[in-house]
Formats: C-alpha cells, structure tokens, sequence
C-alpha cells in the first residue's frame, strides 16, 4: 500500500510517497499544474508502487487541486481530501522542529491520510462538473462586461457629456446608440464607442444564454434550494459548483466555517469575545451577502431577525448572524436535494 501526499499549489504541486508505515519511498516530486500534471504523477507513481494499491492524499485546498482531484478519480484512483488542520498538526510530530517546507507539508498529508481512515473520499457528479465550468464562463464574462460597460460610461461622460443608464438590459443600449448616431462626435470617436456598445450587446447576449442553460440544469438539482428566498438559480448554481457533495460537510457548523460565517473567539484578559472570519470560500460569502440583502428586503422572518439583533450587535453584526443561519437553512435544502438525487438514481437502477 502507497500513499501519495500532495500540497497543492497555484502553479505547481509537490508529491511525496510513503509506505504503510509512514516512510518515504522516493524522492519528492514538483510537477508543474497544466494539462500533462496527470499523465506525470501516474507515469512516476507506477515505477514507485509496482503494482500496490495506491491513495492519493490531497491536502484540502480545492480551488487549486480540484482539476487535480477529477483527473485522479477518473483515472481509477481513490482521492481523499485531508484538512489543513490535520496536516499541520501531524507535521509537528514528524517533522524537524521548525521545519517548514512543501516536501515536509506533503508527508504530513501522507501522514494525516494513514492515520485517519475515514477522511472525506472525493467524488464527481458529471452535472455538477458541467455546471462548475458554466458558473465560470459566466462570471468570467459578467466581469467582462462589467470592465467594457465602465469604459464606455467613462467616454460617454467625456465625449457625450451624458451618464447612461443600466447597460447590461437592451433599453438602455438602445437610447445610448440613439444618442450616439445623433450627436456631434468625431468619427473616430463615434466608431470606438459603437464597438464597444456592440461588444456589451454581444456579452450580455452570451450572459443570458448561459444564464438560460443554468436554469434547466439547475432546476432538477436543487428544488429545495430554489425554494429559500434570494437563492436565484445561478446561485444555486454557485452553491453547487463550489460545494459538490453536501454530506462531506457533516453539519451546518462545518459548512458555515468553509464559507467564512462562523466567527472566530477570540480571548483577551478573561473575557470571551467573537471577530468575523476573513477566511473561507469568499465566492460563497459573497453570494450569501447577497442573499441576506434580498432576504432583508423580502423575508418577513430576516427583518424579524435583524430588529432583533441590530440594537445590540449594530447592523453589520445582525446581517452576520443573518448569514450563519442562512447556513443552516440551506445546509438543509442540500441535504434534501441530494437525498432526492440519490433516490431518482436507485429508481433508475431498479428500471435498468
């Protein structure tokens, strides 16, 4: 038995392999993160493991190393997530004192994987794959959108002496053409600003396509989740892409510290005390920032909460702890929508 620890990285990844008993079996390998990087580490851990059952142990740093992950599992190969927590932890114990490397970060991943059998195995569901690379397209394009729409507000103000209105809707591209083809602008001017009208009409045609694709992916997944207000159907797509399978976060507790919504105690001269956690998945607080705005707006039980806390916590303190239970209740509806997707998936088997 070969178990393989990965610290991940942006650009590149250190593996280290160890045996059953927690010693090293090569030399650390650095491969570079592209698209050879699963071909390599297979290609190296062959000539290592002749032929024994190999794990991979992936400390938990998804964003980087999911692509990693996919390529493994689909390759036939186990994948386990190990916590950063666990992974320094056991680096104390086997590394040098002070010791602090990726090869040593890497062991201790290896480590932590042997000594905890029931580490959150990865998984792949082939429409949460398909919905991760929407959700990206989709905001890569929002925030191309968003870059040409505050240029041409820049040059309109400039050139037009005019401030245009919404932009991402076709009424206020219209009046600005309109604007545009009736004033006194140069033609060069003119022929720079009708470009990049054109390139805003472009993307926010591409964005409601996909936007259009989203919601008939989404709706069979998350019916729960589309259900809880402010939850539009690219957020559910959001949750997702980032969050995968629900049970790998066993409580709601450990989902609000993955998001960023569980505050941190902090002790200071016998008195207890919380600070907000700047940590986390900051696309999913962000998202449930937004949500607790809408909620704000429309939820007769969120304004309840926030008169509530506000006198006490202040404004931002309530909309925090808006967000937390946010968390439980969607932490709920996932739970719901992956119960019934394992039901649809045993009734087709039944038929099959």
């Amino acid at each position: 038995m070969v178990t393989v620890g990965i610290d991940p990285h942006k650009h590149v990844h250190v593996a280290v392999a160890v045996d059953a008993d927690g010693r090293r079996v090569s030399r650390p390998l650095t491969v570079k993160n592209d698209a050879a990087l699963i071909g390599v580490l297979l290609k190296w851990i062959r000539a290592i493991a002749g032929g024994a059952p190999v794990t991979w142990a992936i400390e938990d740093g998804r964003g980087f190393a999911r692509g990693l992950a996919d390529g493994l599992l689909l390759a036939g190969h186990d994948v386990v997530w190990v916590p950063t927590r666990l992974m320094a932890a056991h680096r104390k114990l086997h590394a040098a004192t002070g010791s602090k490397s990726d090869p040593a970060d890497a062991t201790a991943v290896a480590h932590a994987a042997i000594a905890t059998p029931g580490l959150d195995r990865h998984r792949i569901d082939e429409r949460v794959r398909e919905l991760r690379v929407l959700v990206d397209l989709r905001a890569d394009l929002v925030r191309r959108r968003t870059m040409v729409i505050n240029q041409v507000k820049a040059y309109t103000h400039l050139w037009l002496g005019h401030t245009p209105g919404d932009l991402t809707r076709t009424p206020g591209l219209t009046s600005l053409t309109t604007l545009l083809d009736t004033s006194q602008a140069s033609p060069h001017v003119h022929r720079v600003l009708a470009e990049m009208l054109g390139e805003t009409a472009d993307l926010n045609r591409r964005v409601r396509d996909l936007e259009t694709t989203i919601r008939k992916l989404v709706s069979p997944l998350a019916p729960a989740l589309l259900e809880i207000t402010g939850i539009s159907h690219v957020s559910a797509a959001v949750l997702l892409a980032e969050i995968g399978d629900i049970t790998r976060f066993a409580s709601s507790a450990k989902l609000a510290r993955y998001t960023g919504c569980a505050p941190i105690p902090v002790y200071s001269s016998d008195k207890e005390r919380h600070r907000l956690h700047r940590g986390g998945n900051r696309r999913l607080n962000s998202l449930l920032y937004t949500t607790a705005i809408v909620q704000q707006r429309f939820h007769p039980g969120a304004r309840e909460l926030l008169a509530r806390h506000t006198p006490t916590k202040g404004v931002r303190g309530a909309r925090r702890i808006l967000k937390r239970h946010l968390i439980d209740v969607i932490h709920r509806a996932m739970v719901q929508d992956r119960a019934s997707w394992q039901h649809h998936i045993a009734q087709h088997e039944l038929v099959a």
